[in-house]
């Protein structure tokens, strides 16, 4: 029996010469590993007894597991570093070994190298005698810096170049790059695969389509068109010039990246949290206490029999890297959250994983599903046949696998990733074709009523004609379609993907059509499992409020440009014959309606909202966009703001500007979303949701024009189904997808190839973000303060004041000094005497 020196086994467990044998043959002889010092060579400079005459460069066993930096390390290779002696970890896998040299072998040396290198810097000291800091550990904090301050290149470049002059005998790298090839061999890589340019195919997926030079579609080039490839072609070139794909996708591994959630001994206790909290309240707090959820697990059993098997969301929009440079690009990132994790852990951004870079500059469309054909494949292999995987949690292997529960994407791009067409009078997904599309025809828009179906079958409001829309509504509620039925649905659609101006034509034509169309069959539909999944494509409830709110602040306000009652509105009014006393006359001229503000309510709505103080990082500044001059409210709202707006400002600003019969209504509205965004839901309390958003739509019906009813505002009605499908809408709706954009937007530092600076900047870091979990001098992700710092400061000198006026929190911005009334010292006092427990002694 001897050491073996093979990566798993790490020079700790003792084999036999036929296992080692078999062992290093499946994971190649550690390059780095010249001196036998594990199997009793004497090293240079050591006596014969194993003491060393140089203690400071002394070689350490590399995998003891005390410094964190070590242990960092063995997570990141999968080193056992605890039980290495009882569990040997390459012995519990069956491998078939050809005779030749395979490349998973040769990827398994080349990660065997760099872990030995990576391993001598972590043991070699900064300078010698240094005691605190090694070369890599000095080095992961330094990039931590860079990293966390968003520090240029060039400064990390200069910063280095500085520190080796004043420290000659330090071992710091003399640049930037070259400390960055250090620490990207403790990360994982990304593929670039080339693409068609007009977004027809990749050339992927077999040999015969990788080596192609033309498309097989619409034969476009694969390569860029210049002028060095046309003198090329015609022979007035060198032919040697390496040839430049005309669009790269740069796509992420799915696989080694979950394979390292669990490798890692920070994260793969968190990979199970789902199935070993109870919940015992039937309350929702995370979507493992959804439907969807459970169904899931009682249709596949195998699957959910393990908790270590993950569940992912898919996330997708695009984004203009260039912000107001240019307008007409558009970056697509896919990112996929694992909702294992408890929900402190699961919508961080640093639980994101990048799956892909869709490159611009035209937004994919339709064709996504041409970029999406990788991302598929790893995901039918990790449903059927799983991948190896060790968790350092109970120090064993297993078999892993994944499944996809839904997606997440605003309205267009859900168009985009299910196939149904959502332009058309039909764009309702859950409805589909069960819906009466209605085309206004002055204001050329579809309208989306009738929400009288989903009342009771006995209500009044069925049999209503003059106050709605001059008919009887007898149908009965729509329904969500199965995965099954929507097969049938899309099974004889056949789609070329790619861009042609034919395909621009005939889609501006679609979108005057009344009949459903679905655009393409999904390529999600490849996964086994996907048409037996409940909830598969979510209503976005940020673009929803959003659109909701925009609608009814500026018909409230009578806005010339956005408002949705107009002379178009009252034209179609008087062509379907209802509501005579909103007709316009014959000069074009119509009657102030009920929900429009005077111009003394519109100036008192602009006031309370200008004048609203919210706490730090609550909400931007609202009152940048209130013009009381003009009776205006300017500039573009953010999401957020409406966010805030319809569930806390609202009511409380239209109060006193609107009818009773009208702020009532808006006010049942904005209850609405703020029971449904609430972290903790009830399934008894959303049926109440439900028929309560009902009726306050009908009640809506009878106020707005039909121009208000937008397809964003029709959603409304299924958000309360999809909440009890999924769970809490904070998992779902894409406020965390957008604010990680804008930090994937901060990436770009190179103008010239914006998707190549997310993927580096992506990279780094994913290694950062694993690094940090193992360092505890430093301020990380994990450990630094909040923003707003207001815990009481334990460290203030006890003193009669302090007792009285304890120090919460830290000063912000310059201090300024006021003088008090009379009125405003006794209330002080009082105050003081009744709040106070010092003062207890002295009054009695």
């Amino acid at each position: 029996m001897a050491k073996c020196p093979c990566k798993k086994c790490g020079f700790k467990t003792p084999q036999s010469r036929s296992v080692m044998y078999d062992h290093l043959r499946a994971t190649p002889f550690p390059v780095g590993y010249t001196d036998w010092c594990y199997h009793g060579e004497v090293a240079i400079g050591e006596n014969s007894n194993g003491s060393s005459s140089n203690p400071t460069n002394a070689v350490h066993d590399i995998t003891n597991g005390e410094d964190p930096i070590q242990n960092m390390l063995n997570d990141a290779f999968g080193v056992d570093r605890n039980h290495a002696n009882e569990v040997p970890i390459a012995s519990n896998v069956d491998i078939e070994i050809d005779e030749d040299v395979t490349p998973d072998a040769t990827q398994e040396g080349n990660e065997a190298k760099e872990f030995y290198e990576l391993a001598k810097e972590g043991e070699q000291p900064l300078y010698e005698g240094c005691k605190k800091y090694s070369k890599l550990a000095f080095l992961v904090k330094l990039y931590h810096i860079k990293c966390l301050c968003g520090m240029s290149d060039k400064s990390m470049t200069m910063i280095l170049e500085l520190l080796q002059d004043a420290f000659e005998h330090a071992k710091i790298p003399s640049s930037f790059y070259e400390a960055k090839k250090t620490i990207t061999k403790l990360g994982l890589n990304y593929v670039k695969i080339p693409a068609c340019p007009k977004d027809c195919m990749l050339y992927w997926g077999n040999k015969e389509d990788e080596e192609r030079e033309t498309c097989k579609v619409c034969h476009t080039s694969r390569w860029k068109s210049s002028i060095k490839s046309k003198e090329r072609e015609t022979g007035n070139a060198d032919n040697s010039l390496k040839k430049i794909p005309a669009k790269v996708l740069r796509y992420f591994p799915l696989k080694p990246r979950l394979q390292r959630l669990f490798l890692s001994s920070k994260t793969s206790e968190d990979m199970r949290w789902h199935a070993l909290s109870n919940n015992n309240d039937e309350m929702m707090r995370h979507p493992r206490d959804s439907e969807a959820w459970k169904r899931f697990d009682s249709t596949h059993p195998w699957f959910a029999s393990d908790a270590r098997n993950v569940r992912l969301a898919l996330a997708t929009d695009g984004f203009n890297p260039f912000g107001i440079m240019s307008s007409n690009y558009s970056v697509w990132p896919v990112i996929l959250i694992p909702y294992n994790t408890p929900p402190w852990v699961c919508m961080k951004q640093t639980s994101f994983i990048m799956s892909m870079i869709i490159p611009g500059k035209n937004a994919p469309g339709n064709n996504i599903d041409v970029y999406l054909q990788p991302l598929m494949k790893e995901l039918q292999d990790l449903w059927t046949t799983g991948v190896d995987a060790y968790d350092s949690f109970k120090h064993e292997m297993f078999k892993l696998h994944a499944a996809l529960m839904w997606t997440i994407s605003d309205f267009p791009g859900l168009g985009n990733l299910s196939g149904w067409n959502t332009y058309t009078g039909y764009a309702c997904p859950t409805c589909n074709k069960d819906f009466k599309p209605c085309r206004l025809k002055n204001g050329k828009k579809w309208c989306f009523m009738g929400h009288r179906r989903f009342l009771d079958r006995r209500h009044r409001f069925r049999l209503n004609r003059i106050r709605f829309n001059g008919e009887q509504e007898l149908r009965d509620p729509s329904r969500m379609l199965s995965g099954s039925e929507i097969l049938e649905q899309i099974c004889d659609i056949n789609v070329t993907f790619g861009r042609s101006v034919e395909k621009k034509k005939i889609r501006k034509r679609s979108q005057l059509e009344d009949g459903p169309k679905w655009n393409k069959k999904s390529i999600f539909f490849e996964l086994p499992y996907w048409k037996d999944n409940c909830l598969r494509h979510n209503l976005d409830m940020m673009h929803i409020e959003k659109n909701v709110c925009e609608n009814i602040i500026f018909t409230l306000l009578n806005d010339s440009g956005k408002s949705k009652d107009n002379l178009n509105a009252r034209k179609d009014l008087k062509l379907m014959e209802i509501r005579p006393d909103l007709w316009p006359n014959e000069s074009g001229k119509y009657a102030l309606a009920v929900y429009a503000m005077t111009n003394r309510g519109r100036k008192d709505f602009l006031a309370t909202l200008k004048n609203i103080n919210v706490p730090d990082g609550y909400s931007s500044n609202i009152s940048r966009c209130i013009d009381l001059d003009n009776g205006k409210l300017n500039g573009m709202l953010k999401s957020h703001d409406c966010h805030v707006l319809m569930e806390q400002l609202l009511p409380l600003a239209m109060r006193t500007s609107l009818p009773d019969k009208v702020s009532a209504v808006l006010i049942e509205l904005c209850s609405f979303f703020r029971q449904l965004c609430g972290k903790v839901l009830k399934v008894e309390d959303l049926d109440m949701l439900q028929n309560k958003i009902v009726l306050t739509l009908c009640h809506m019906e009878m106020l707005f024009p039909p121009s208000f009813f937008t397809v964003m505002v029709h959603l409304v009605v299924h958000l309360v189904e999809e909440a009890k499908l999924g769970g809490p809408v904070h998992y779902r709706w894409m406020y965390p997808i957008e604010r990680y954009l804008g930090h994937l937007k901060s990436y770009v530092r190179n103008k010239a190839r914006p998707e190549g600076s997310i993927a580096e900047g992506y990279l780094l870091e994913e290694i950062l973000t694993f690094c940090s979990r193992y360092l505890d001098d430093i301020e990380t992700r994990w450990n630094r303060c909040g923003r707003v710092d207001d815990e009481p400061n334990d460290e203030q000198p006890q003193s009669r004041m302090s007792e009285l006026f304890p120090l919460i929190g830290k000063p912000v911005g310059g201090s300024s000094y006021f003088t008090l009334t009379r009125r405003e010292k006794l209330q002080a006092h009082r105050h003081v005497l009744t709040n106070c427990p010092v003062v207890d002694y002295y009054i009695q």
